[in-house]
């Protein structure tokens, strides 16, 4: 069973070279070149929605070498991979702040999120400059300031039309959250939206998650019994 909507929580990068004696920027290299791996085979196995936790709102507290470092390497991605995305019908999406991003690097991804709008197969979303109780607390505003100007009421508001004021407004819920690096925690990811999204934490770094380690996930995944609070058919 393929997951609908997988969200990867990519940790590890840094961890991953300095336990090979390199610098952290060593490991966002590599784990740079991982998504292009990843991405391919969740597009390959069926997969309708991926996104990618690839820099947090908290990530901007880093050291400025590291931050450019990331910055650098996701204008790189974006540009060697954009004839891929074409090519393999990939349309590319981002939840976050991107205002407080780098101007190149904005640009860039603005540009290739135009050109891959029409793409219909997988939707790959990055993360970017995301935390997920800043996105809920900019949903509240934006409801308040409705409610000001007399657009909505209190009343009105119910778990169904929140989801209208979050960045995920036309995404599924996450099927299945994957975390590497062994980490049991969701670091501000998508909260609102993991309410009953299965999580798969497993001990290896992101540079080294595999094609294999994937399949694992999902094969874990296709055992579990979703219930969404309810009670097992088979017990009833």
């Amino acid at each position: 069973m393929i997951p609908n909507h997988v969200a990867i929580i990519m940790d590890g990068n840094g961890r991953w070279a300095e336990k090979r004696g390199r610098p952290r920027i060593f490991g966002h290299i590599h784990g740079s070149a991982r998504v292009r791996t990843i991405v391919r085979e969740c597009g390959k196995l069926g997969v309708k929605y991926l996104t990618l936790y690839a820099f947090s709102a908290e990530n901007w507290g880093r050291p400025a070498d590291e931050i450019q470092t990331l910055m650098r390497l996701l204008c790189k991605y974006l540009a060697r991979e954009e004839k891929t995305l074409m090519k393999e019908n990939v349309r590319l999406n981002t939840i976050g702040d991107i205002e407080k991003l780098p101007s190149m690097a904005k640009k860039i991804l603005k540009d290739v999120i135009l050109k891959t709008s029409h793409n219909t197969g997988l939707c790959l979303t990055f993360a970017l400059s995301y935390g997920s109780q800043q996105e809920i607390l900019r949903a509240v505003k934006q409801i308040a300031q409705d409610v000001k100007e007399g657009k909505t009421t209190p009343e009105n508001i119910n778990e169904g039309n929140f989801k209208n004021y979050l960045y995920t407004h036309d995404m599924p819920e996450p099927d299945l959250i994957i975390r590497t690096s062994g980490e049991m925690r969701l670091s501000n990811f998508l909260l609102w939206q993991a309410a009953y999204s299965e999580i798969y934490v497993t001990d290896k770094n992101w540079p080294e998650f595999s094609t294999e380690d994937l399949h694992e996930a999902f094969g874990d995944f296709s055992k579990r019994q979703r219930r969404f609070g309810l009670v097992d058919a088979r017990i009833q």
